[in-house]
């Protein structure tokens, strides 16, 4: 191995990992902030973050916190899920075909997913309390044996 090889961390370690997740949180931030037609300066002032740490967290050159995550997230309107997701620090949550297309389209805001799969989780929710239980096998064979 070389001298100029021996200080570099290999392809695809934690670091070059984190750096990604960085690049990408920050990347998505200046997605969100030019839909909502945001400048950097005004989106600073919004979420209480100072200009020079937003500048860097949108190159990806620092990986904000939660806690910014979600300053963030309430000056640009859209929900700080969106951003924890974006960032790794929460999985992309589960609901099937219908919560991904909406997810997918690039015709809505984040704040207009949000409300789409909310609603969308209250009606399956509510439909499933109001499914009667299955029946166990004991039951089904009591109900044949009465017919």
């Amino acid at each position: 191995m070389s001298d100029t090889n021996r200080d570099q961390p290999a392809s695809g370690g934690p670091m070059e990992k984190v750096a990604d997740l960085a690049s990408d949180i920050g990347e998505y931030i200046r997605q969100q902030r030019s839909n909502a037609k945001i400048s950097l300066r005004q989106l600073s002032k919004l979420a209480g973050v100072s200009n020079p740490y937003l500048s860097q967290i949108e190159r990806g050159v620092r990986k904000p916190s939660a806690e910014i995550l979600q300053q963030i997230a309430k000056g640009l309107r859209i929900s700080a899920e969106a951003l924890y997701v974006q960032a790794g620090i929460l999985d992309l949550p589960t609901g099937g075909p219908v919560g991904d297309a909406i997810r997918a389209d690039l015709e809505l805001t984040e704040r207009q997913k949000q409300v789409l799969l909310d609603v969308y989780e209250s009606f399956r929710r509510e439909n499933a309390a109001a499914k009667p239980a299955p029946a166990t096998p004991e039951q089904a064979a009591e109900s044949k044996e009465s017919a």
